[in-house]
């Protein structure tokens, strides 16, 4: 039981610092990229995006270092993070504009 339980916690200290590498590296990202990229590309503005994933990847900071555990707020957290890197990263980076075809 005690192995069950030591195999519990030390995957979700994992899940846990998964989630904190995804929303700093959404934040560090979201503040890269000009303003004019979020505008020119349909998207959000920037300070939307900024505050969102900044509330983010705080959550996870706090949850990290907190109880460790993947509570819910997390698990919104982490799923922020996962759709600015997924939908938003790429159109401000350049590389899902229109016509832009990476052969």
């Amino acid at each position: 039981m005690l192995t069950a339980l030591l195999f519990e916690t030390y995957l979700f200290r994992l899940l846990s610092l998964v989630a904190l590498v995804l929303g700093l590296w959404a934040f560090i990202d979201a503040v890269r990229h000009p303003a004019a990229n979020y505008l020119r590309e349909n998207k959000r503005t920037k300070g939307f995006w900024l505050g969102l994933t900044g509330v983010a990847a705080a959550v996870c900071v706090f949850s990290f270092l907190g109880s460790g555990g993947a509570g819910f707020l997390q698990l919104i957290a982490a799923c922020i993070s996962c759709v600015y890197l997924a939908d938003v990263r790429p159109s401000v980076g350049g590389k899902g504009s229109p016509g832009y075809y990476n052969y």
